[in-house]
């Protein structure tokens, strides 16, 4: 199979650049670099089934070359984070919409297979669970910022299923929630990368708003290798997967078993939202998704605990010795 990655510099892609590799594929990455890194996928320059193109997804005629001569495409290149979203909203808006119909007209022209990737954060403020796919949306108001990246997400959606239904496009869309692991940054508000490195500076802990707001965290691997077998199923065609764990747990609990795990002399520091982001800013307190489509389909379960993947990033984070910046 020939893949082509789009985000394959980020840390999802660079996993999954890893695995397909792994399985004996051949990989093409596409990325601008804004938010992936060099050294996500440096130790695959030498790998004869690798290449990489420095370039955007709103480039057309770049993507046009690299959908024509692949056999599917993981489209994971998206504006991701809070914090970035909260800070730069319009660049936002267009990499996840423009970028998300270049690649779709693309796989309409050549008649590709495409995963694409959209996130949790399409439910909003909707505190039910365990969320299934066809659940509501619960938003704030569109002049919000905060629900930009959902909105875009939900269009991004729309798109994929109407290229299926009208242009018989083999999309499949996947929904992800808080993946983590090796190699991802806390510097756009990822908050386990952020918490280990503050716990592992002996540095205060700090945890925004009350702290009782809730989340499940699947490891990085789980989540790929879910991905690449969701490809090879004839029946996720035209379907949306939520992938995740069910493992729910409070923000003030997961920095205190980050405290526990690295022996950190940290302490917690609660900080207003409206100091660490912006405003009136608003954010879900509960998610957790219900996985039981993807169980059926391809025999989904995570393979990893909260505390393995939180010392594999304890791991990751010493063995590179320095901040993620």
């Amino acid at each position: 199979m020939k893949a082509l990655i789009t985000g394959g510099a980020g840390f999802i892609g660079s996993h999954l650049a890893d695995e397909l590799l792994a399985k004996s594929h051949t990989v093409a990455i596409l990325d601008d670099l804004s938010t992936g890194r060099m050294s996500n996928i440096s130790h695959l320059k030498t790998n004869p089934n690798f290449e990489l193109i420095v370039g955007t997804v709103l480039n057309e005629y770049l993507v046009d070359k690299l959908v024509e001569r692949c056999d599917v495409v993981f489209h994971l290149a998206a504006a991701v984070g809070v914090e970035l979203i909260v800070k730069k909203p319009l660049e936002s808006l267009t990499t996840n919409i423009k970028g998300s119909e270049t690649i779709l007209e693309m796989a309409y022209r050549y008649n590709k297979k495409i995963l694409i990737t959209s996130t949790s954060e399409i439910y909003g403020k909707n505190v039910n669970g365990p969320l299934k796919e066809g659940d509501d949306r619960i938003l704030g108001s569109p002049l919000k910022v905060r629900w930009s990246y959902s909105t875009a997400k939900a269009v991004d959606e729309m798109l994929a299923y109407v290229y299926w239904k009208e242009k018989n496009v083999p999309t499949i869309i996947v929904r992800l929630f808080n993946t983590v692991g090796p190699r991802q940054t806390g510097y756009y508000g990822m908050v386990v990368p952020r918490f280990v490195e503050q716990a592992l500076n002996n540095k205060p802990i700090t945890v925004y708003g009350t702290g009782k707001q809730s989340r499940c965290f699947i490891h990085v691997k789980d989540v790929v290798s879910a991905l690449i077998k969701l490809t090879e199923e004839p029946h996720s065609v035209g379907e949306v997967f939520n992938i995740g764990s069910q493992h729910e747990i409070t923000i003030e609990q997961l920095a205190k078993e980050i405290t526990k795990i690295t022996k950190s002399k940290s302490q917690i520091e609660h900080i207003p939202y409206e100091k660490a982001y912006e405003e009136g800013f608003e954010d879900m307190q509960r998610r957790i998704p219900d996985t039981t489509k993807l169980n059926k389909l391809i025999g989904f379960k995570p393979t990893y605990t909260l505390a393995q993947i939180i010392q594999d990033i304890v791991k990751y984070q010493k063995d590179t010795n320095k901040p993620h910046r």
